[in-house]
């Protein structure tokens, strides 16, 4: 399982979600935090190409050896690709959340949404407050 660590590039969700915006398109993923609470991660199936995602909206579900939670889309856009390998390997998504554990790259709706999210500094704080 990977280290605890919050890269300072990404913009966070305060529903364990990260989003790294590039331009018009965002790469998701689950944080550190999300993956630790739900321990070993047994099976996720990423949204098909094409799907719309709305921002705070559930958009997939991970399902590990503790529990089934749903994934949270911090930004609204459409799926233009997912994950396939996780599919095969869902552990990946514990041992690098934020690199081979990506789970959908997606064109913003709007690029302005990523402006609400959380910077590493405050999202740090909003773990320390126990959220």
């Amino acid at each position: 399982m990977a280290e605890e660590h919050y890269p300072e590039d990404l913009k966070y969700h305060p529903e364990h979600d990260w989003a790294r915006v590039e331009g018009d398109a965002a790469t998701l993923g689950i944080t550190w935090f999300a993956q630790d609470a739900l321990g070993e991660i047994v099976f996720f199936e990423p949204p098909a190409v094409g799907t719309q995602l709305i921002k705070d909206s559930a958009y997939a579900e991970v399902e590990s050896v503790k529990a089934v939670s749903e994934v949270i889309a911090p930004l609204s856009g459409e799926v233009i690709e997912a994950n396939g390998a996780l599919g095969d390997a869902p552990e990946t998504i514990n041992d690098d959340p934020y690199g081979e554990g990506w789970m959908v790259k997606i064109k913003l709706a709007d690029p302005g949404e990523a402006d609400g999210l959380l910077d590493v500094t405050a999202y740090r704080q909003h773990l320390e407050e126990g959220v």
